[in-house]
């Protein structure tokens, strides 16, 4: 490849070293053309073919070398060849011209720029992909766009090169036709400047902006099309209605009550939803509890001895429900109808895009917002009805510690709990078909939690493929296929963590023909908006990330869209998604780690910095975990951090908030951090990367002139 680019080089060089250095260019004016105009005609009555054949080479080798000229060129073409002959061609001459040097600058140039820059142009990329086609004929009839500056940056795009021949041929002939025409007059012109007037250029750029309007106008009516079986009221009892009154339903409920606009929110069962009642708060809660076990445990590492303690299962589960009780007033109706929403409990029924039904009542409104959430998955696993399992939704009811607990899953919620059951005296066995847990972070990250498991005496279990769950009079036990040999493992209750499965039935998508995604999730766009126009989605139903944090972010695009009305749209992008699993150590993430660079084939450098050496974790007797950094080879802009270590969820903020507004590690290096705390662990990761960039070239210099002024 590299000598291909050097020959590539070393031929255009010596073409335009050659074109000007034998004065080629004074044969590419205006004036020349016309004073040899007659010459040519008569060249070509007699050797027509080889005329249209030196013609077509000439014109094909000035395009392919971006040299200006080609519109005299064009002009001596209609003058020569006529109309028909003229047109036909320049409009292979050209295409064949500029496909040539879009596949120089492709090699030359689209390898080194997308490195350089991918992330910026990452959406630019996205949007040629899905799109190129449209764009580039768009331009094609723009001659305001000049076509050597086109040929060369569409290029460096990952526009396919049988598209770029066809889109260019067709969009340049109309062009190509106006020129050559023009140019069988081309001793009556005497300018190129007023070659074609103004109205002429006018109506090209109509034609290049035509199809993006017309497919603009083509979405509109798609979308309209799935409306038009629909009545439209002639009046709304809301502007919105929202279905679920999770993290993302209460969220988009607050904003449009916020704007004064009529909201009405429907929940069948507890306001909250999973966060507030099965998920994040009482998970949270009860692995705080299992982390006072554990430290008491730890007790004499600190120089306590005799400390011991016991766990009454009962009352961990009451100070669960205590959190939540405490915490439930932020989500509750009275709160909401305070804010101007009105609340309704019962079962939500989408009967049109302009209505949706709740028992006996019938609500009209202008768009809605689906917000349904998750539920745990509970896969079809043989014999899984003979035996007592429990799911994250429903081990909240659990009143006795189970002695033996099987945890089915690797994954953050499976990992979590296992840990938490295990500190406070569960006899845990976790299994997983991947390979290792966590399976989504790097390998140092999955290993160094496993460690932590094993060493408190978790059975861990992975590359297991579960085959059947049984009984055996009292006892009852999972089989599952490792390595070729049958495992069992006895156990008194099983939680399956197995993932989480989108609400999207029961409440008229069905009927609506909604589509939906690969993964079942409600298939949007990046304005939350669905395949009917008023109607959007966000949070776990939705996806692509079933996190509370990202069900509130896609909250405030879908409902401000929906009142929006289509008048405007704002787009959300996931370039920051930080999130974090509460193990101990604990572990968060924002953006890339190394297993995903790899995967999408993204150059990065690693920073690392162990927080072993930290004097707050080591006070604190947390003296393990790490700090890994990706950035861009060469740069401080920071790809994405991986945290593993005590509070790993606090610390990520700094850096979240850094890539969030665009600065780079020499601007936390520069943060003055308290001493002692963890987060001079950000600062010293920073200045890790700045240290492995020192010009130590210049060291040996540095230290003769300091020799020197101390007179040495």
């Amino acid at each position: 490849m590299r000598t291909s680019r050097i020959l590539i080089v070393a031929i255009i060089g010596l073409a335009i070293a050659a074109y000007y250095l034998f004065g080629l260019d004074q044969y590419l004016t205006l004036n020349y053309a016309q004073s040899r105009l007659s010459e040519l005609e008569q060249f070509r009555d007699e050797n027509f073919a080889l005329t249209a054949t030196i013609y077509f080479l000439a014109y094909v080798s000035i395009t392919a070398l971006s040299i200006p000229g080609a519109l005299v060129i064009t002009l001596l073409g209609g003058a020569i060849f006529g109309l028909y002959w003229g047109t036909l061609i320049v409009s292979f001459a050209s295409s064949i011209g500029a496909t040539i040097a879009f596949l120089v600058s492709r090699t030359l140039l689209r390898d080194w720029v997308q490195a350089k820059f991918g992330s910026y142009l990452a959406p630019i990329n996205r949007g040629m992909e899905r799109d190129g086609s449209f764009y580039l004929f768009s331009i094609r009839m723009v001659p305001l766009f000049p076509f050597f500056v086109v040929n060369l940056l569409m290029g460096l795009t990952p526009i396919r090169t049988v598209t770029y021949y066809l889109v260019s041929q067709v969009g340049m002939l109309f062009g190509t036709a106006v020129y050559v025409n023009a140019g069988s007059e081309l001793g009556q012109i005497t300018s190129l400047s007023g070659l074609v007037s103004g109205s002429v250029i006018f109506s090209f750029v109509l034609l290049g902006v035509f199809p993006l309007v017309a497919r603009f106008l083509v979405g509109i009516i798609q979308r309209n099309k799935v409306m038009r079986k629909y009545k439209k009221p002639s009046s709304f009892d809301a502007n919105m209605v929202v279905i679920g009154a999770g993290s993302a339903g209460l969220v988009s409920s607050i904003i449009a009550a916020g704007a004064k606009s009529k909201v009405i929110l429907i929940e069948k069962h507890q306001m909250g939803g999973d966060c507030l009642n099965t998920g994040c708060v009482p998970s949270k809660s009860l692995i705080r509890s299992g982390r006072i076990m554990s430290y008491i445990r730890r007790a004499g590492e600190f120089g306590i001895d005799n400390a011991s303690g016991s766990v009454e299962f009962g009352k961990v589960m009451q100070r669960v429900r205590d959190v939540i009780a405490r915490i439930e007033p932020h989500d509750s109706v009275e709160r909401y109808t305070g804010l101007g929403v009105e609340c309704i409990s019962g079962e939500a029924k989408i009967e049109s895009p302009y209505t949706v039904r709740v028992g006996e009542r019938l609500i009209t409104t202008r768009s809605i917002i689906i917000a349904t959430g998750a539920r745990p998955l509970v896969p079809g696993i043989p014999g899984l009805d003979e035996v007592e399992y429990l799911t994250s939704d429903t081990v909240w009811n659990l009143e006795e510690l189970p002695k033996r607990l099987l945890i089915v899953g690797g994954g953050p919620i499976g990992c979590e709990l296992t840990q938490a059951f295990s500190n406070l005296g569960s006899q845990v066995t976790q299994v997983d078909l991947a390979p290792r847990i966590m399976p989504r972070e790097d390998a140092d990250v999955s290993e160094l939690v496993q460690q932590q498991f094993v060493d408190q005496g978790i059975n861990v279990l992975t590359g297991c493929k579960l085959t059947r769950f049984g009984r055996n009079g009292d006892t009852q036990f999972m089989e599952a296929e490792r390595d070729g040999e049958t495992v069992t493992v006895e156990f008194d209750k099983v939680l399956l963590a197995m993932g989480r499965k989108p609400n999207v039935e029961g409440f008229g998508l069905e009927e609506l023909e909604m589509p939906l995604t690969d993964q079942g999730t409600i298939n949007i766009n990046n304005s939350m908006q669905t395949a009917f126009p008023n109607i959007y989605a966000c949070g776990d139903v939705a996806g692509p990330y079933q996190f509370t944090h990202m069900a509130s972010f896609q909250a405030y695009f879908a409902s401000v869209n929906a009142l929006l009305n289509g008048y405007w749209r704002l787009r959300a992008t996931y370039r920051v998604v930080p999130w974090a699993t509460f193990t101990d150590p604990e572990v968060a993430r924002v953006g890339l780690n190394e297993q995903e660079a790899k995967e999408q084939g993204v150059d990065y450098e690693v920073t690392r910095y162990e927080l072993d050496d930290l004097d707050r974790a080591i006070a604190d007797g947390e003296a393990r975990g790490f700090i890994k950094i990706l950035t861009e080879p060469g740069k401080d802009r920071i790809l994405g951090v991986t945290i593993t270590g005590y509070h790993a969820g606090e610390l990520i903020g700094e850096f979240v908030f850094a890539m969030t507004h665009g600065m780079g590690l020499k601007k936390i290096s520069a943060v003055t951090h308290i001493y002692p705390t963890l987060l001079e662990a950000n600062k010293f990761s920073a200045n890790a990367w700045r240290n492995a960039r020192l010009p130590e070239k210049y060291f040996p210099m540095l230290e003769k002139f300091f020799a020197w002024q101390r007179g040495g």
